[in-house]
C-alpha cells in the first residue's frame, strides 16, 4: 500500500516537472529571442596603417589586406542586423590596444583580447551605433566621433591640470569654463536670429584642439546651450583656451534665407574674445593656411568685423 502510494506521488511529481519544461523543440526559437538581446560591440581598423600594424604584428588576426577586410566587416554588420538586436562600431586603435593588454596583462596575439579591449571601448572609447547605414557613412561619422571625444577628453585634461589660482584660490578651469558659456550665449544674442556656425581653434601643448558647434535661433528662440554633445565640446574647447590664456581664436558664419552668408571673427584675449577687423576676417578666410597663397573670396558671403561681446564682469587674471 506505502509502496504504490509513493509511485503515484512520484510519478504525479513527475509529469508536474515534465509540466513546467517546454519541450526540446521549442529551445532554437527561444535561444534565437534571446540573442536579440544581445548587445554586440565590433573593433573596425578604419585607417589602412593601423591594419597593417595589426596584421604584421598579431599572427592570429586573419586578414591581409584591408579592403577585404573591410568588405568582411559590412558583411557581418549586416548579418547581425538581420538577427536583430544592438551592434555598436567602435574604433580600434593598435597603440592603445597595446597599451590595454600591457596594463590589464592581457595576451595582445590572442582574439579573447581584442574581443576584450573592444567590449571595453563602449565604456571608455568613441563609438556609433549601426543602424544599416553602408560603411561609406558609417566610417567617416566614426572617424569625426572619435576625434571629438579624443578633443572632449584632451580639454578636460587641460582645465583639471590648471589647478586653483594662487591668489584667489578659485578653480581655473572651472571657472574658466563657466566664462566660455557667457561669452558663447553673449556671441549667439548678438548675432541674431538664423543658421549659425561655429569653430573654436586653440592651440595648446601637444596640438591644436578644433571644436565645431552649429545653432539655429530664431527671433523668440533662446541659443540652445545643450549641456552634452557638440556643445559641450565646443565650450571645453573655448573653455581650454581661456585657461591657457595663449593664443586662440573663434570665427562665425551665419545663414539667413535671402541673404549672402555674414563672417565674422574674434581673438582670444585674457579670457576675453577681441573682434577682428573686417581686412583681418577677410585675410583668415582667403588664405591657405599650408602655403600662405591668397584664396578666391566664396561668392555671396559678406566678410565682416567682429562686435563686441566682452561681458561686464572682467576676466581676472589668475596664476
Amino acid at each position: 500500500m506505502n509502496n504504490k502510494t509513493n509511485k503515484t506521488n512520484r510519478n504525479n511529481k513527475s509529469r508536474a516537472a515534465a509540466g513546467t519544461r517546454r519541450p526540446p523543440s521549442h529551445r532554437p526559437p527561444l535561444r534565437r529571442a534571446l540573442r536579440r538581446e544581445v548587445t554586440r560591440t565590433l573593433g573596425v581598423l578604419v585607417d589602412a596603417e593601423d591594419f597593417v600594424t595589426m596584421a604584421g604584428r598579431y599572427p592570429s588576426f586573419p586578414f591581409d589586406d584591408h579592403v577585404t577586410y573591410l568588405h568582411e566587416v559590412e558583411r557581418l554588420l549586416k548579418a547581425l542586423a538581420s538577427q536583430g538586436g544592438h551592434t555598436t562600431v567602435a574604433l580600434f586603435d593598435p597603440a592603445d590596444y597595446a597599451d590595454y593588454c600591457a596594463d590589464t596583462g592581457a595576451d595582445p596575439d590572442l582574439p579573447a583580447s581584442r574581443s576584450r579591449y573592444t567590449a571595453e571601448l563602449t565604456a571608455t572609447g568613441a563609438h556609433v551605433a549601426y543602424t544599416g547605414q553602408p560603411l561609406s557613412e558609417l566610417l567617416p561619422t566614426l572617424v569625426d566621433t572619435a576625434v571629438r571625444y579624443a578633443t572632449h577628453q584632451y580639454a578636460t585634461l587641460l582645465l583639471a591640470d590648471a589647478g586653483a589660482c594662487a591668489e584667489c584660490g578659485q578653480d581655473i578651469g572651472r571657472a574658466s569654463h563657466t566664462r566660455a558659456v557667457l561669452l558663447l550665449r553673449r556671441l549667439l544674442d548678438a548675432a541674431g536670429p538664423g543658421v549659425h556656425h561655429l569653430v573654436c581653434s586653440v592651440p595648446a601643448h601637444d596640438e591644436t584642439l578644433l571644436a565645431v558647434l552649429h545653432v539655429a535661433t530664431g527671433p523668440a528662440q533662446p541659443p540652445p546651450l545643450e549641456p552634452t554633445g557638440p556643445c559641450a565640446e565646443f565650450l571645453m574647447v573655448l573653455a581650454a583656451g581661456i585657461a591657457l590664456d595663449g593664443p586662440g581664436g573663434l570665427v562665425l558664419r551665419t545663414s539667413r534665407p535671402g541673404a549672402p552668408d555674414r563672417l565674422h571673427g574674434w581673438r582670444l584675449d585674457r579670457g576675453n574674445l577681441i573682434p577682428l577687423t573686417e581686412a583681418e576676417v577677410f585675410n583668415a578666410y582667403c588664405t591657405d593656411a599650408d602655403t600662405g597663397e591668397p584664396l578666391a573670396p566664396e561668392p555671396h558671403v559678406d566678410y565682416r568685423a567682429g562686435f563686441d561681446i566682452t561681458p561686464d564682469t572682467p576676466w581676472p587674471d589668475h596664476h
